[in-house]
């Protein structure tokens, strides 16, 4: 029999953490967060990470490992994650990765053709012709070169468009070609993915109650603590970061700095769950109103014992 390895995803705010706990208690797992913003050092709040009392009930793995002013990509994610998934395995432990970052969950599911292919010149001069040309230019390059890639990818996302056309200029192949010949968790271990759903209305409540409770816990206090320190390109882009830099500069005031993160929040919630439905073969896991954590957990249990 295969090995087991499960995914507790879903949008931001929704109660991953909690249950993925519960249930790792349960199982004798250990958790991989799967957030890109968690990873960094000294972002706790504008990221949620897991509270530490939360953390000390199960082993959690790649939170706050990397420097705020390194650049963190999703091939050096996977590297790190496929290391601590062996790591758990080897001690007769399950791996539960927790998080709502759905391209680091889709490479690692369903493999990534070669994350050696890279050229940093490349990819600087890229990134250079979208500050000023725009992201729309050069996802009519990628249109030209490869077009199945430019269906897929959405002209705002700046970081794939231009790691498709680095790809495509690094080896002259298309990145959608490439793509195909991967491998990934699904081809070597028993994965299941449960994704954590709720009525959009309380989901956005939850969203709202959860950006007053990080403004009580010192938000504005972290991010200018943060904006004094060398914020790497992909650090820089955790939501919370510009809206707070605005309030601190006077552009507005903190009742409208909180609104923008509230309503930033709900797109990006709303972004995962675009992402998470394209996976036909993710579980949905649809919560009641005011569902306890430990009550989500008890029914992903009994779907995983189920024969």
């Amino acid at each position: 029999m295969l090995e087991k390895i499960i995914f507790i995803v879903g949008p931001t705010a929704i109660g991953k953490s909690e249950t993925a706990v519960y249930l790792a208690k349960r199982i004798g797992a250990e958790i991989i967060s799967s957030d890109s913003m968690q990873v960094y050092r000294g972002m706790d709040i504008i990221t949620s990470k897991p509270k530490p009392a939360l953390r000390k009930k199960i082993k959690h793995y790649l939170i706050s490992t990397v420097p705020l002013s390194k650049d963190y990509d999703v091939s050096t994610y996977r590297k790190n994650a496929l290391k601590k998934v062996k790591e758990i395995i080897s001690r007769g432990k399950i791996p539960i990765f927790v998080g709502g970052t759905g391209l680091y969950i889709t490479i690692l599911v369903d493999g990534i053709f070669d994350e050696d292919v890279k050229d940093k010149l490349i990819r600087n001069k890229l990134y250079e012709l979208a500050k000023n040309r725009g992201n729309l230019y050069l996802h009519n390059q990628l249109k030209r070169v490869d077009p199945e890639a430019a269906v897929k990818i959405h002209p705002n996302d700046t970081k794939r468009i231009i790691r498709a056309l680095e790809v495509f200029r690094v080896t002259g192949k298309p990145i959608s070609i490439l793509q195909k010949k991967r491998r990934g968790l699904r081809d070597e271990y028993d994965v299941k993915i449960f994704c954590l759903n709720l009525a959009r209305d309380k989901l956005y409540k939850k969203i709202d109650q959860r950006v007053e409770m990080m403004f009580k816990e010192g938000l504005i206090k972290e991010v200018k603590g943060l904006l004094k320190k060398e914020l790497s390109r992909t650090a820089s882009f955790a939501i919370g970061i510009r809206e707070a830099r605005g309030y601190l500069g006077g552009d507005y005031g903190l009742e409208e700095a909180k609104n923008m993160i509230k309503l930033n929040t709900r797109r990006y919630a709303k972004r995962q769950l675009t992402w998470f439905r394209k996976d036909k073969k993710i579980k949905w896991v649809n919560l009641e109103d005011n569902e306890a954590s430990r009550e989500v957990a008890k029914r992903i249990y009994k779907s995983l014992v189920k024969k």
